[in-house]
């Protein structure tokens, strides 16, 4: 079976919009910038034989507010630029109530099925509190990336940091430590 990372998109790997301390993601391909760290993050996971996958919600595009050719074009270049394995996403809104968004574990355990991962030794990096839910419902071990929105943190994750490139770098030690110690 295979081991993977889980990565939320916005606030993860490319910049989100943040206005009153709540973040949005781009809706024009020219305002998707990613973040530091966020190519050699994805290429250092895949280096020590993780699959790099992306889950993101992406409620705007059922909103009316992006459309999907808009987010496949942004998909495009995050996969270009990253070298990621495979994307999950899901349009739905909230009140679509829908098995695939986050916090909802559907998209990990689709990917899962799709990739043979192991879940339980798989882990997820994201920035808000549904990414953990969704990790921790899937059975992966969960970071946190604490972005500072004003909005309820976690509580369920292993760690929290500020940075992706501080994440990898820890999921890389514990697989590292775990290795050495059989």
């Amino acid at each position: 079976m295979q081991l993977a990372v889980f990565l939320d998109r916005d606030g993860v790997l490319n910049k989100g919009y943040v206005k009153d301390g709540k973040s949005y993601a781009p809706r024009k391909i020219e305002h998707f910038k990613l973040l530091p760290y966020a190519v050699q993050s994805v290429e250092k996971l895949r280096k020590h034989g993780f699959l790099v996958i992306v889950a993101t919600n992406q409620p705007d595009i059922n909103n009316g507010l992006v459309t999907l050719i808009e987010v496949e074009k942004m998909h495009l270049l995050l996969k270009r630029r990253t070298k990621i394995d495979d994307i999950f996403l899901c349009p739905h809104s909230k009140d679509e109530e829908c098995l695939c968004r986050k916090p909802k574990p559907g998209m990990l355990l689709d990917a899962a099925k799709k990739h043979n991962i192991n879940l339980s030794k798989s882990f997820i990096i994201g920035d808000r509190s549904s990414d953990i839910e969704a990790g921790t419902g899937a059975g992966c071990r969960a970071i946190f990336l604490n972005r500072f929105y004003k909005e309820p943190k976690p509580t369920s994750q292993e760690q929290t940091f500020y940075s992706i490139n501080a994440a990898t770098n820890y999921i890389i030690k514990q697989i590292t430590n775990h290795a050495h110690s059989k």
